[in-house]
């Protein structure tokens, strides 16, 4: 997986390096520029290695992967703001309104989250005008008030509430938050090739929730210098977890059924989406 991971990460650095190079260096395009840098690449590895499993080269499935990439980053961006989740640090770098101001950092996201549905209407990806109608309208809703922005707005209600989450509760959460994007980089690729997104769309489900788990489970075990931002800031600010909800052990537990559940719904695909596979083991191992 590793080397599948660096060429995708290689190659979406590569369409960025593209995409900006004609911006200046106003604040702003430094920003996207800044905001864009590292990050595991996991979700535009999903879209790449979907698209792999359903006949679509690299040189093609690079412009989604990189559009789920960019609208991931304007969520942190934003996500990192004093009135949302107050970070100074991101990917082991200072956030970015703390590198510029909090007026760069808005108008940074803003823009990232155009750049991503620009990136859908890019020629190179070689598809019918209807399927790239089909991939911006979904990645419309999975990143909008229907997907992760409704998830970030059940979680700052949280912070508020007199009544702490339950389990459900948290899962709807956090489905959206956090799932709702991930759900879109497997499915895309299926998608992308034509074909039918059901099972990876599955898989994706059960990935997105043991891939917050293992958030929740770094939140408390996990050490700053390897994850590259703040640790221990959900039981500070008494916000419930799955690891509040289930227990430390019991949260690892259920992130290790994910996991199953998610393999298992690869099945159509045989050996040929073991790399999918690896992916879902990566997600409960990773200290990042």
């Amino acid at each position: 997986m590793q080397d599948g991971l660096a060429r995708c990460k290689a190659a979406v650095s590569a369409c960025f390096d593209t995409v900006l190079a004609p911006l200046g260096t106003m604040p702003v395009e430094e920003g996207m520029r800044y905001a864009l840098n590292g990050g595991k690449r996991l979700r535009a590895y999903l879209v790449m290695e979907g698209a792999a499993l359903h006949g679509v080269p690299a040189e093609r499935s690079v412009w989604a992967a990189a559009a789920i990439e960019a609208v991931h980053a304007y969520s942190l961006v934003h996500d990192d703001l004093p009135c949302m989740d107050d970070d100074d640090l991101r990917r082991g770098q200072p956030t970015v309104h703390k590198r510029w101001d909090e007026a760069t950092a808005v108008l940074v996201g803003d823009a990232l989250q155009t750049l991503a549905f620009e990136l859908l209407t890019r020629p190179e990806m070689g598809v019918s005008s209807q399927i790239r109608i089909d991939l911006i309208a979904s990645l419309a809703k999975a990143s909008g008030v229907q997907g992760m922005v409704l998830g970030q707005a059940q979680d700052i209600a949280a912070e508020t509430s007199e009544t702490p989450l339950d389990l459900q509760e948290i899962t709807v959460l956090q489905g959206n938050k956090t799932g709702a994007l991930i759900e879109w980089s497997a499915r895309a690729g299926a998608i992308l090739g034509g074909g039918d997104p059901a099972a990876l769309g599955s898989y994706a489900k059960a990935l997105g929730l043991a891939f917050q788990i293992q958030d929740d489970i770094l939140d408390v075990e996990g050490d700053v210098e390897k994850t590259g931002k703040a640790v221990g800031k959900d039981a500070e600010a008494g916000k419930a977890t799955f690891v509040s909800l289930l227990g430390l052990e019991g949260a690892k537990l259920r992130a290790s059924s994910l996991v199953d559940e998610a393999c298992a719904a690869l099945s159509p695909y045989g050996s040929r989406a073991e790399p999918l596979r690896d992916v879902a083991r990566f997600v409960i191992s990773r200290e990042t």
